[in-house]
């Protein structure tokens, strides 16, 4: 059963000018500690940073809430990789509360994430699904 979907689409130019303007200020705020350890290993930094700041956009869109409202904030909100690579996120603090809210009783929530960029821009679909408990 599908609970949420959202995407979004971002210009990695317009990040790359938020961190040449901003640098540590932006990143600090936005990304959480794992996201910067990641992004800032990458040859394409920015790419990197355009890439998971469109994931929280589009999570929290599929969360029906947007960022930040209703206790949802940007590091709420991290991506993360599976053993397998496969990318996912990881919700913490009102984040969490919300996915919990609209998981039915007996259900377990599964975030699926695709990400694809094409300079100068990334995309990102989420979909949050639940799932039986015990499968």
């Amino acid at each position: 059963m599908i609970l949420g979907l959202g995407s979004d689409l971002i210009d990695i130019r317009r990040i790359e000018k938020t961190l040449e303007r901003f640098g540590d200020r932006f990143t600090q705020r936005i990304f959480t500690e794992v996201e910067r350890q990641k992004s800032d290993r990458r040859a394409q930094r920015a790419a990197s940073y355009a890439k998971r700041f469109a994931a929280k956009e589009a999570c929290a869109k599929a969360l029906g809430t947007g960022v930040p409202r209703r206790g949802v904030h940007w590091q709420d909100l991290g991506v993360v990789n599976l053993p397998s690579g496969k990318p996912t996120m990881a919700l913490t603090r009102g984040a969490a509360e919300r996915l919990a809210e609209m998981t039915p009783a007996g259900m377990k929530a599964q975030i699926d994430v695709t990400i694809t960029d094409d300079y100068p821009l990334a995309q990102v679909i989420v979909i949050i699904s639940a799932l039986p408990a015990d499968g």
